[in-house]
């Protein structure tokens, strides 16, 4: 039994606020789905928990390394994970689990069609049609405990 905490946030835009600081703390890895528009950013969040990004179109890769692309597939705690900044550019048949943000209103469903939990974190900078967000997911060795938006401020 190894249960790890997936702490998700998107759209950023260059501003981590101390209670999203604060909430990130404890987090076994965290998912930005993209605009985070900020190297320092990316490695204050990395001093937190291992990040698994993909760029927005407000990022640039050169700032991240050759590792960051504009979807990021990666397989943690056996499941499958896929993370874009746009929904549309997902391909729920190939993930259990799929992460995108772009429209900074947040998320978090299943597909009935692949029955894929998909998420969009919101955003905890500069929301829409709703308060500053992220998301959490916690999953046990194939398997999704919980998911949820996590409603900041």
């Amino acid at each position: 039994m190894t249960i790890r905490r997936y702490d998700i946030v998107s759209d950023t835009h260059g501003y981590l606020s101390p209670e999203l600081l604060d909430a990130l703390q404890g987090a076994d890895v965290i998912v930005h789905a993209g605009d985070i528009c900020s190297p320092s950013d990316y490695r204050t969040l990395s001093d937190i928990a291992r990040v698994q990004m993909c760029l927005g179109n407000n990022d640039w890769a050169y700032d991240y390394g050759p590792t960051a692309k504009t979807r990021k597939i990666f397989y943690a705690s056996e499941l499958r994970w896929q993370v874009s900044h746009y929904r549309q550019r997902l391909n729920l048949q190939m993930s259990d689990i799929a992460i995108c943000g772009h429209t900074h209103t947040p998320f978090v469903e299943r597909d009935e069609w692949t029955d894929t939990l998909v998420m969009n974190p919101g955003s905890p900078t500069y929301p829409r049609r709703s308060r500053p967000s992220m998301g959490r997911i916690v999953c046990d060795d194939g398997e999704i405990i919980e998911a949820k938006i996590i409603t900041l401020g």
